[in-house]
């Protein structure tokens, strides 16, 4: 039994139907207090009052979490390559669910699957705004930086493609899904022309290093625009932007990490063994020998979750939340997989459990991440 409780006053503490005993006081940025109830169970009460954050510099405020539409509709990684109507109608129940829980951050992109991601989050957000016109969706999708295409007008072009697509106006945020092989100027220059033409709230890139983000960042400051964010492959078993200092460089200018993969494609969830692992294009990332050096980590995991009544999935998406300034987007496929990922908020793993897991993960040999991210 879990227990989430706001309070302004820590000194305080009155809960109905529940004979407290013992408060733990744990003093973290985002305080939390653990109190043990006269049943032993395990409740977690935060006092944070804020479910949102600025994204970066901008003015654009976004959950904590958020939820990746990559699979939706997809054919070339995702699905088992088959799309039909049941796994429409459980996307549809995983959009759904994740406003329902205050998951408001929707991150799609303009290339993705044989029905396009964008076509069914525009779909999902007119129906959901048919039946409750206030309900809060935040958008955020994103350019492809194809070699054949040039300039700032490209951008503005592809932007607009985008929106027909969600049926929208405007978005919440739009992003170079990666740095171009040439004419990087012209996109950055593109993106702030967007925000200019108010197509867009803010602005972000993704897979870029610290060089190119400094570049970037630079670039559109001059025009007095902020680089809200880069989205980048991040997760417990793989973290290269510790390592090649673009977490580092998103703290100091003031960027927001959003973690793609932050559960490392479902192996960290503890679903995958050795005897069984993923299928298609991940069973020859994670391949069993892999799985097999992962089960320590996975073991810990599990049983760190188990004195706080959360899943590991929580427990994975909660460390990376206790990095500070990483709004991690997991993949929801289901309405089931969305109601777990907001169980992540709202509690804190302690500092010493964060060390732990890292120097456990560090163990593991990470696996490939996607080429760009060392261009």
């Amino acid at each position: 039994m879990a227990l989430h409780v706001s309070i302004s006053n820590p000194s305080f503490l009155s809960v109905s139907g529940q004979n407290i005993r013992r408060v733990h006081y744990h003093s973290h940025s985002k305080q939390t207090i653990r109190a043990i109830a006269s049943s032993e169970d395990l409740v977690t009460l935060s006092t944070s009052g804020e479910d949102k954050i600025n994204l970066g510099g901008s003015d654009l405020k976004v959950s904590k979490l958020g939820i990746g539409a990559w699979s939706w509709g997809d054919t070339s990684y995702w699905n088992n390559f088959e799309w039909d109507d049941r796994k429409l109608k459980a996307a549809k129940t995983a959009f759904d669910a994740s406003i329902d829980s205050g998951i408001t951050l929707i991150d799609t992109a303009e290339f993705t699957g044989a029905i396009n991601s964008e076509t069914l989050l525009g779909r999902f957000i007119k129906e959901r705004k048919e039946k409750d016109p206030t309900a809060e969706v935040v958008v955020a999708t994103k350019y492809a930086a194809l070699p054949w295409r040039l300039g700032r007008k490209s951008v503005l072009s592809a932007l607009k493609d985008s929106l027909s697509r969600l049926g929208l106006s405007s978005v919440e945020l739009y992003q170079l899904h990666w740095p171009g092989i040439w004419g990087n100027e012209g996109y950055i220059d593109g993106l702030g022309d967007a925000v200019e033409q108010g197509l867009v709230k803010a602005v972000g890139v993704s897979n870029y290093s610290e060089k190119r983000l400094r570049a970037a960042y630079k670039q559109l400051k001059s025009r007095g625009i902020p680089l809200a964010s880069n989205q980048v492959n991040y997760s417990l078993i793989y973290r290269l932007p510790e390592e090649n200092s673009v977490k580092a460089t998103c703290d100091e200018l003031g960027i927001t990490l959003i973690a793609y993969s932050p559960i490392a494609q479902g192996v960290l969830t503890g679903k995958y063994t050795p005897e069984n692992p993923p299928t298609g294009p991940r069973g020859r990332i994670y391949t069993p020998d892999f799985l097999t050096k992962l089960q320590p980590l996975l073991n810990r995991i599990k049983e760190i979750g188990q004195n706080y009544n959360k899943t590991p999935t929580q427990v994975v998406l909660n460390w990376l939340v206790a990095q500070e300034n990483v709004v991690p987007i997991p993949g929801a496929k289901n309405a089931e997989q969305a109601k777990e990922f907001a169980g992540a908020l709202g509690w804190r793993l302690t500092n010493d459990e964060v060390n732990e897991l890292r120097s456990l993960a560090s163990q593991t040999k990470p696996v490939i991440g996607f080429p760009v991210e060392k261009l």
